[in-house]
């Protein structure tokens, strides 16, 4: 399974990445996954539903099927940690790429984003393990590579070469 991360400050432009390089790696041919870590607590679920009775009466995991789509919701119990990446990755299918967005402590090779517009612009390259290019909506003077961060197909193939995926895009 290959990984790439993308990762960075808030309202750095990383989900906007995330949904283009989804799309240019979909569209190529390549069967992709992604991860997202949240720092917050989060529902995928809708409070009066079925699944969410069932959470909330006690189930530590529910499954819901339909026939155009399943998902596993698993509670953690108070003082029960948030799995690691690795855990993550284990219960994936079968692909060809796994895109993560955040785990920017997690070894994997990532991307870091940077906006002028972010909350903190503080580089995370030399201080986040992983990070091997940057792309930014400024000049930057860093080492690694560096890319627009609106230029997705650049970025693209530069996954696909790091990764040594087979060239389709």
């Amino acid at each position: 399974m290959k990984i790439f991360g993308v990762t960075g400050w808030k309202n750095s432009g990383k989900t906007t990445l995330m949904e283009r390089l989804v799309a240019t790696f979909a569209d190529s041919g390549y069967r992709v996954a992604t991860v997202k870590h949240a720092h917050h607590s989060f529902d995928v679920d809708q409070p009066g539903s079925d699944s969410f009775r069932h959470r909330a009466a006690g189930a530590f995991e529910t499954v819901v099927v339909s026939s155009r789509r399943w998902a596993l919701m698993h509670e953690l119990r108070e003082g029960e940690d948030e799995p690691a990446l690795s855990e993550i990755l284990a219960k994936l299918s079968p692909c060809d790429l796994v895109l993560v967005e955040g785990f920017k402590n997690e070894p994997h090779p990532k991307i870091e984003c940077r906006r002028l517009e972010a909350r903190d612009r503080t580089p995370l390259a030399g201080t986040v393990t992983g990070i091997v290019a940057v792309a930014s909506d400024h000049p930057v003077t860093d080492l690694l590579p560096a890319f627009d961060l609106d230029d997705t197909e650049a970025i693209a193939s530069f996954i696909a070469a790091y990764l040594h995926l087979k060239s389709t895009l």
